[in-house]
């Protein structure tokens, strides 16, 4: 289905809470909406600005005079769309869009609309509805036209606007009901892919990064695949695994994920849960970060709590990719190189010219190798599918019978322990 072609003209506001202890510099924050606002190909934003206040009203938001303000400067360039960059609830939504007489999309929405527009695969569609229908069901203020959509946007952007007030619950419960029971039945076909890989003794080393960092980049320079990769938020969507050998021989499954970004909608977090699973059960992760983006430090601590709130152990070995050196001012590339070559597990790589990257592939493979353990299993003979299973997997060193069964000699990495202990 093709996306309609009428542009919408949008402005982006970044309020600031100076009271407030906000992690972000608020130009930083007002580009990267901007920058989300870019991602979705019917938006034309005609403006963007920072607006500071002591509080946030309840009612409204922002105070009267502001209001006023604000609705003159978008009348003037007959904005149609205002992008709230921050949390905007029900109330203070409908009485911005009677003010202005304009639609309000916030960050919420704007990345669930974004995410719905790039998902392609059957699960992704149905995590993005999903997340959607949770979102809006506190929201008594939209048409539910885009419920019968298959594909593309959510409506939120181009779609008939505000025609019904109150919306059925129950007809959004029931849709989400029968959403929960298609994506049960994708998610187990997932979970039987993931168990035919764990037969397959290739380690899995999954890419993980706030969005953009580049490991759609790094992912085609080491597969060779032509996954979409572009300076834009969230071109990687759907998860992407290829099985390569690295230049030094080691065998690896390598996946790509969805980018991780600041205030992650929690409704999308926890719709993608399944697919973002995958991270934690790679043997090893590649952590990538933008060293050349002003924000890098605070970009990999927002990937971290996501990590650490999907259930992400300190036992997961993890590497620090800093990737895009190629963007650096040579002085400053010079003292990135340095201090990357003195930490263990730092590499400073550019996905685009590939320097950096042979180091980085013979870290990956130290790593993996590292990961092995030997230990010694005694299996009863009632155990036989255990036994033919660590047969299969070619782990086995030396092996014994007893007057019981087996005694087994195992070199196996820590995933190939863990699958054993779920046969």
């Amino acid at each position: 289905m093709e996306h309609e072609t009428q542009v919408t003209r949008a402005w982006v506001l970044h309020p600031e809470i100076t009271g407030a202890r906000d992690r972000r510099e608020a130009s930083s924050a007002l580009e990267e909406a901007i920058a989300l606002a870019a991602a979705l190909p019917n938006l034309d934003v005609v403006g963007s600005n920072v607006v500071r206040l002591s509080k946030a009203q309840p009612g409204r938001l922002f105070g009267t005079g502001k209001i006023e303000e604000l609705r003159a400067m978008f009348a003037a360039d007959e904005v149609e769309l205002v992008l709230i960059d921050g949390p905007v609830s029900p109330v203070q939504q409908r009485n911005l869009e009677k003010a202005w007489k304009v639609k309000i999309l916030d960050r919420t929405g704007l990345i669930l609309e974004i995410f719905s527009d790039r998902a392609r695969t059957r699960e992704g569609v149905l995590q993005v509805e999903m997340a959607a229908l949770s979102y809006q069901r506190t929201r008594l203020v939209r048409a539910w036209t885009h419920l019968e959509r298959q594909r593309g946007g959510l409506g939120f952007v181009g779609g008939p606007g505000e025609t019904q007030i109150e919306a059925d619950r129950r007809a959004i419960d029931d849709q989400l009901v029968r959403l929960r029971r298609q994506l049960s039945k994708v998610v187990k076909t997932r979970e039987l892919h993931r168990k035919a890989r764990a037969k397959v003794p290739f380690p899995i080393v999954a890419l993980v990064g706030y969005t953009n960092a580049g490991k759609s980049t790094l992912f085609n320079r080491v597969t060779g695949a032509d996954v979409m990769a572009k300076d834009m938020l969230f071109a990687t969507l759907d998860p992407t695994m290829r099985s390569v050998q690295l230049p030094n021989g080691l065998d690896v499954i390598l996946s790509d994920t969805v980018g991780f970004i600041s205030d992650l909608p929690t409704e999308l977090v926890a719709s993608f849960r399944a697919t973002l699973e995958e991270v934690l059960a790679a043997d090893l992760v590649l952590h990538v970060r933008d060293i050349a983006h002003d924000e890098s430090e605070q970009q990999a601590e927002d990937v971290r709590i996501i990590l650490e709130s999907l259930g992400m152990g300190e036992d997961t070995r993890q590497l620090e990719v800093w990737n895009k050196i190629d963007l650096l001012e040579p002085a400053h590339r010079d003292g990135v190189m340095s201090k990357a070559g003195r930490e263990e597990d730092i590499f400073a790589v550019s996905a685009v010219t590939g320097d950096g990257l042979e180091t980085l592939f013979d870290a990956i493979a130290m790593a993996l190798q590292s990961e092995k353990n030997r230990e010694t299993l005694t299996l009863t003979f009632s155990q036989g599918k255990e036994r033919a299973w660590l047969l299969k997997e070619g782990v086995v060193e030396e092996e014994e019978q007893t007057e019981e069964g087996f005694t087994l000699s195992v070199y196996w990495t820590t995933r190939q322990a863990k699958t054993f202990e779920s046969l």
